[in-house]
């Protein structure tokens, strides 16, 4: 009886934990095959922004308009966007499942609906031809895998891919091409609906809690990226890369922080301005949130704010800004809309600072009076406990708590949740932060425990950062953010994990080097 009572209270959580994985598993793949090619969508933006009609420096024999000799001229902006960066993400996709093998027979049936959809950017169907395709020809190795008499194996292989390729590029071409073509200008025709109602900024209800929930990409990826680009094409530039990469609202959290915030939230809340707003880590703002859930208030409206600004000017960018850093925003933002970029992204700094300075304020007493309003690794297994989550060992040990259950719980800490006893025993050689895209916050993180452990003299321990789709289960400690440390454990179950809140002043990094060296 005491069991199920137990028990029972905590199944929807778990059902709600298991939702929110497995989203961010989906962003999280969508993500693997965008990001590598972030630098492709770049220099596409330049080309975009100086040699198009309405670019800076207009050139129709690189931008696409007019004549040469009596033959009108391509360019180079159509061709990269039609072909280029959907082949390069199919790819991509087909080579997280299936390797190189996979990743050729991807493209292949990408191709066949990139041309079987002319006049539509088929991104979407990139991102789901290329990974199809890869996992159609492994199923089919599977079947004479071990058969195969020596000598005809190369034989075997080329042709069994090139067949598949050939049907597939068929199969995409006539069946597939009209449903993605159909999908994706069902998608526009909402987008312009939203657009032309000014209704746009609601779509920060969505994407605003979505990133402080490590939940944006299967949205920016899946969806804004595809029908941005198309806008680019059909007009220069869009407003859509601007839903999720405004700095502004993480700007204006951390300024609420810095002048009325308390404890170490007050204390980091200067630096992480720096890392946020000009190096485009927007993660090192999550914690802030989660320490106060009223404040998804302060960035949602804040948001929206800048989403309006930018509905009202007209203004966009012409290719995604990633990171997003304020250079990063500016360099891509079209030549006609730099002041409504601009605005936009002040004018929802200031009211996402109004409106978390007018919590932060209300609740200022009481922070104080308790204690540890500023302990954001506190606040955060409170938010787990409220939220009917399991609270890891992780979180509870290294918390500080004195009694000896928690002491207990401290030197099974970082053996990470629900296998502590078997990662003890493990020495720590390789250590890994692992985030989202394996880029930004976890090579800050990385960078920062690097140095603890250098100054602390301990040598023989490797410390790097991965994606954690990429994590190969070699790893003897893991180091994520909270949201995303159900995920790691799924990819290497016997590694010793540690979740952190604030990843550039965790009070883990400590407990992590004082193990280091006592092992």
């Amino acid at each position: 009886m005491t069991t199920s009572s137990v028990a029972a209270p905590d199944a929807p959580a778990k059902s709600r934990g298991g939702a929110r994985v497995a989203v961010q598993k989906f962003g999280t793949f969508l993500s693997g095959m965008v990001m590598p090619n972030i630098a492709i969508f770049i220099a596409w933006g330049l080309i975009t922004a100086f040699f198009i009609e309405t670019g800076w420096t207009p050139v129709g024999i690189l931008g696409g308009f007019g004549e040469t000799d009596g033959v009108a001229n391509v360019g180079l902006v159509g061709p990269i966007l039609t072909y280029l960066i959907p082949l390069a993400i199919a790819f991509q996709g087909g080579r997280m499942v299936y390797e190189t093998r996979g990743a050729v027979v991807g493209a292949i049936m990408a191709m066949g609906v990139i041309l079987g959809a002319a006049g539509t950017v088929m991104i979407l169907g990139a991102m789901i031809c290329g990974p199809l395709g890869a996992w159609l020809i492994k199923q089919i190795d599977k079947i004479w895998d071990g058969k195969i008499k020596p000598g005809f194996e190369m034989l075997v292989n080329n042709y069994s891919a090139g067949i598949l390729g050939f049907g597939l590029a068929l199969l995409g071409f006539f069946w597939l091409a009209p449903v993605f073509k159909a999908i994706a200008e069902g998608l526009g025709v909402a987008v312009e609906f939203l657009v032309n109602n000014s209704l746009l900024p609601l779509a920060s209800v969505i994407i605003e809690p979505a990133k402080v929930f490590f939940l944006n990409n299967a949205i920016n990826h899946g969806v804004l990226s595809q029908l941005g680009a198309q806008q680019v094409e059909e007009s220069g530039k869009s407003i859509l890369f601007l839903l999720e990469a405004n700095p502004g609202p993480g700007l204006g959290l951390l300024l609420a922080f810095t002048f009325f915030g308390v404890g170490i939230a007050r204390s980091t809340a200067p630096g992480a301005i720096l890392i946020q707003f000009f190096g485009g880590i927007h993660e090192i703002y999550f914690p802030y949130v989660l320490q106060k859930p009223i404040l998804f208030v302060a960035v949602i409206l804040g948001g929206a704010t800048g989403v309006g600004t930018n509905v009202l000017f007209n203004s966009g960018l012409v290719a995604p800004a990633s990171p997003g850093s304020i250079f990063a925003v500016l360099t891509a933002t079209s030549k006609d809309s730099y002041v409504g970029v601009i605005l936009s992204v002040v004018l929802s700094a200031a009211v996402t600072f109004a409106v978390a300075s007018f919590f932060l304020l209300a609740s200022r007493k009481r922070d104080l009076a308790s204690g540890n309003g500023g302990d954001m690794s506190a606040a955060m297994a409170k938010l787990q406990a409220n939220k009917g989550r399991e609270a890891n060992a992780a979180t509870a040990g290294l918390l500080g708590n004195n009694s000896p259950a928690n002491e207990e719980e401290a030197e099974a800490s970082l053996g990470g949740v629900g296998s502590a006893s078997t990662a003890t025993a493990t020495k720590v050689q390789n250590l890994v932060f692992a985030c989202d895209a394996g880029m930004g916050s976890s090579a800050m993180g990385a960078s920062v425990l690097r140095n603890k452990i250098k100054k602390a003299g301990i040598e023989g321990v490797t410390v790097s950062n991965k994606a954690i789709a990429n994590l190969s289960g070699d790893e003897d400690l893991i180091i994520t953010q909270e949201e995303l440390t159900e995920r790691a454990k799924q990819k290497n179950p016997n590694a010793q994990h540690v979740s952190v809140g604030n990843f550039m002043n965790a009070p883990q990094y400590d407990q992590v080097v004082e193990q280091l060296k006592n092992q």
